[in-house]
């Protein structure tokens, strides 16, 4: 059956709250959302026209507090309706959104909320606000205003957030579009710079609806699509792809109740579509790998052959594999073996968008083997994000794939992947020096990713200009910054971080003789280091250690996993260069079974 489109025309829609406004008109009455109550233990769900109330309601509480166009409002809460309707109540009056990741660290929320100068901060619960405890005193003097959505305890607190319910006026209002220029700025989200310190990407209203029509025109959505919300709004991608675009498409949200449910909410909600980084993929891999080592040999073997014969299956009907007698059975045992893989993700997946990071090609092929459509895209927080992605009829999984319409691509010096598009940021807030970097003087953003770029157009990306670490859960962090950080240290003389497409960031370290010895002596441990460099008790010390020297660092930046070397690494031993940098390639090489360690049963 072909189903039918009700896209909103984003190219009328000069902000996001006039995109919504023009969904609500289209279709009041339709479901917007679905979130669980913990008190009726079921779904709940909200109409356009329900999500619209709340939108007014929060529109006159912000008035209240004497917020004019351009003041900054941050949210520190996990996703839900309300984070949309603070969102979308916020663009509406023209304030300024800006998200901040609930598992940060209290420094670092408040060097964003310092930087930024935000007046308002909706946080989720007691939860967040107890996360933010060392920083109360520098919140008081800094907020005009802290918003709690569910009642929590703060007696003693140098500030004293306002219950959410009790912070709306008791008289409803109809929600407010101000006449705001499309290029205004709409959102100040944070992302890590070179330095370790966070730096403030400005994104107008402009930026992100060009690249909400630019996806859509790549991947449709529809009425019927239920979008299961599990990435943190605080991430573009989610935010562009898993929010603005099912607005525009009148597809509904569901959002997650928490990891630990989440195999539950895909079994319950069925999603059709979900925006994901390739850790969620990487899970069910390993989940269903435990499960093949406890069925016999001929079963892993045949999963294994469905596999191979599905994924060539799918070359052919990309129009880049040959037809093959065996493939003609592939389909009537597939709802066997791939049916129940897919059943783990709800069994209705029509699309499932992979970014924020490089998915590992031997997951790409199992999953799209067994039926699942993963499409793999690029992009940055920077781009709005979206770059560039694969599309249902033309995805090729070892690229991310082709850019999307009226954005430009072009390989640079040094094979550097460059863009160019109505999407790229306005530049990062407070330092026209960072911006000036990485935008040059024709409008080329500088991603810092070396790529290819084929004939047909497809982006192959192959490397980095720097060192950065991507983790799986696409948060990117400077390694070099933070090796720095901890050979402040004298304890360690030299430290390599891990962490590439890696669930948590782990070191390679390598331990000052003389300090050693010292600690020692202080903690009662072995006096040669070899006798002890696994034990429990020095890696729980050294975990320690590197965190205090990780202080200043954004939350995600932590170390939870240290392997000691035995010996130092010398030019001698060709794991430095001779202006002694580190050959970081050669020593992941050389220590490969410790790094291996460090990952084992992730």
């Amino acid at each position: 059956m072909t189903q039918t489109t009700d896209i909103v025309d984003i190219s009328k829609a000069q902000t996001i709250a006039a995109l919504f406004k023009a969904r609500l008109d289209r279709s009041p009455a339709s479901l917007a959302y679905r979130r669980y109550d913990d008190g009726s233990g079921g779904w709940t769900e909200l109409t356009w026209q329900d999500v619209a109330r709340q939108v007014g309601q929060i529109q006159g509480a912000l008035s209240a507090e004497k917020l004019v166009a351009g003041d900054r409002v941050a949210i520190m809460a996990g996703n839900s309706p309300e984070w949309a309707a603070f969102d979308i109540a916020a663009l509406g009056l023209g304030l300024v959104v800006v998200p901040l990741y609930v598992n940060d660290r209290a420094d670092n929320i408040r060097l964003v909320l310092e930087d930024c100068g935000a007046k308002l901060l909706l946080v989720g619960g007691q939860e967040q606000w107890q996360a933010l405890e060392p920083v109360h005193d520098a919140l008081a003097q800094r907020l005009s205003r802290v918003v709690s959505l569910q009642p929590l305890s703060a007696s003693g607190s140098a500030v004293q957030p306002l219950a959410f319910q009790d912070w709306l006026p008791d008289s409803p209002e109809p929600m407010r579009v101000e006449s705001i220029d499309s290029d205004a700025l709409a959102t100040i989200v944070y992302t890590s710079g070179t330095t370790g310190r966070s730096k403030g990407v400005m994104l107008s209203h402009r930026n992100i609806l060009f690249n909400v029509q630019g996806v859509l025109e790549r991947v449709l959505a529809y009425p019927d699509d239920i979008f299961l919300s599990f990435l943190p709004l605080s991430h573009m991608l989610e935010r562009t792809c898993g929010y603005y675009l099912p607005m525009a498409a009148g597809s509904t949200v569901a959002y997650a109740r928490s990891a630990k449910q989440l195999a539950e909410d895909f079994n319950s909600i069925k999603p059709t579509v979900i925006i994901a980084v390739p850790r969620v993929f990487e899970r069910v891999y390993a989940k269903v790998q435990e499960g093949l080592a406890e069925q016999p040999a001929p079963v892993k073997l045949l999963l294994d052959k469905h596999v191979q014969e599905g994924w060539e299956h799918f070359l052919l009907e990309q129009g880049r594999g040959k037809w093959n007698p065996k493939l003609s059975l592939w389909s009537k045992i597939d709802e066997k073996l791939g049916g129940k893989i897919r059943y783990k993700l709800g069994g209705n997946l029509r699309a499932a968008v992979a970014g924020g990071a490089a998915m590992s090609p031997e997951i790409a092929r199992f999953f799209i083997g067994l039926g699942l459509p993963i499409l793999q895209g690029y992009g940055a927080t920077e781009t709005s994000p979206v770059v560039s992605c694969n599309t249902l009829e033309d995805n090729v999984p070892a690229s991310v794939g082709t850019p999307l319409a009226g954005i430009e691509a072009r390989i640079g010096e040094r094979d550097e992947l460059l863009t160019r598009s109505p999407s790229v940021m306005m530049g990062y807030w407070n330092n026209e020096e960072a911006t000036r970097s990485c935008i040059d003087g024709d409008g080329w953003f500088h991603t810092g990713d070396r790529a290819r770029i084929d004939a047909q157009g497809h982006i192959f990306i192959t490397g980095r200009l720097k060192e950065i670490i991507v983790m799986a859960n696409g948060e990117k962090v400077p390694p070099a910054d933070m090796e720095n950080a901890i050979t402040i240290d004298s304890l360690f003389s030299q430290v390599l971080v891990l962490g590439e497409a890696k669930p948590y960031l782990s070191a390679l370290v390598v331990l000052d003789p003389q300090e050693y010895a010292r600690l020692a002596a202080d903690e009662g441990l072995a006096s040669e280091l070899a006798e002890v460099r696994h034990s429990d008790q020095l890696q729980a010390i050294l975990v320690k250690r590197i965190a205090a020297q990780l202080h200043d660092f954004p939350g995600y930046a932590k170390i939870p996993r240290v392997a000691v070397c035995a010996e130092p690494w010398t030019v001698e031993s060709e794991l430095m260069t001779p202006t002694l940098k580190l050959r970081r390639q050669k020593i992941m090489e050389t220590f490969q079974s410790d790094i291996d360690a460090l990952y084992a049963g992730h």
